[in-house]
């Protein structure tokens, strides 16, 4: 008789209406993991008002497909996981957010990973509550953390050249890759335009603590920034 295998079994137990009731409810600690989420709030929103900003927004994770949220400009890597099915169940959340890079290559997704599984599961008790009930978000839950600095709106609404853009990214490209992979630093590509200018202001008042970045944006003045953010945010 042939015995089934180990990964087959605990599918099967995942696959289960109860555990999949259980998985709503019993994860973690929503409380803790809203604090947690800070770590995220830099790139990803959720809750009322939710938006995509560096990342998509993440109401209604638990059970949507890989790249299937429209508008988002996911990676390569995303869209190629989301085409061979994977879903975004609990397993595979709590795979992801441990280490991004080994469950989907290719990714952008600029973060280390939570190696407690405690930490992990607390986020996803936390994100859990806005994918139960995605269109009923209460208006009191938070969203994303407020933003490092506040550009006046004629900052914001300059329209870079991304010729320009490109003719200055000789300085960011010796660290930054064009394709969007991250080796050992975080990649800048499809970066919304309003997030990069943040960015680079809050390098340029030393409010992010990195000495090359703070030194190389003090050079630029507002229209570089957004002839950067232009070439940056179209790149594929």
């Amino acid at each position: 008789m042939v015995k089934p295998h180990a990964s087959w079994i605990l599918c099967l137990l995942l696959c289960t209406p109860a555990l999949a009731e259980q998985e709503a409810v019993e994860i973690g600690d929503a409380e803790r993991g809203a604090i947690l989420f800070e770590d995220c709030a830099s790139c990803h929103e959720v809750g009322a008002g939710a938006e995509d900003r560096i990342g998509p927004h993440l109401n209604g994770i638990f059970g949507r497909k890989a790249a299937a949220h429209d508008g988002y400009p996911y990676s390569d890597g995303i869209q190629r996981a989301g085409r061979d099915g994977l879903v975004w169940d609990l397993r595979r959340l709590d795979a992801y957010i441990e280490n991004p890079k080994a469950l989907v290559s290719g990714t952008r997704m600029n973060f280390a990973g939570y190696d407690d599984p405690k930490d992990r599961a607390d986020v996803l008790a936390y994100l859990r509550s806005f994918s139960d009930n995605p269109q009923n978000i209460p208006e009191a839950q938070p969203t994303a953390r407020p933003r490092e600095v506040e550009l006046p709106p004629e900052t914001l609404a300059i329209v870079g050249d991304p010729e320009y853009g490109e003719y200055l990214s000789s300085e960011c490209t010796g660290c930054h890759q064009r394709d969007g992979s991250a080796q050992g630093i975080p990649s800048i590509t499809q970066w919304p335009a309003e997030d990069f200018a943040i960015a680079m202001h809050a390098y340029k008042r030393k409010i992010r603590p990195h000495p090359v970045m703070q030194m190389m944006a003090s050079r630029l003045s507002d229209e570089e920034i957004a002839a950067l953010a232009a070439y940056f945010g179209a790149l594929d």
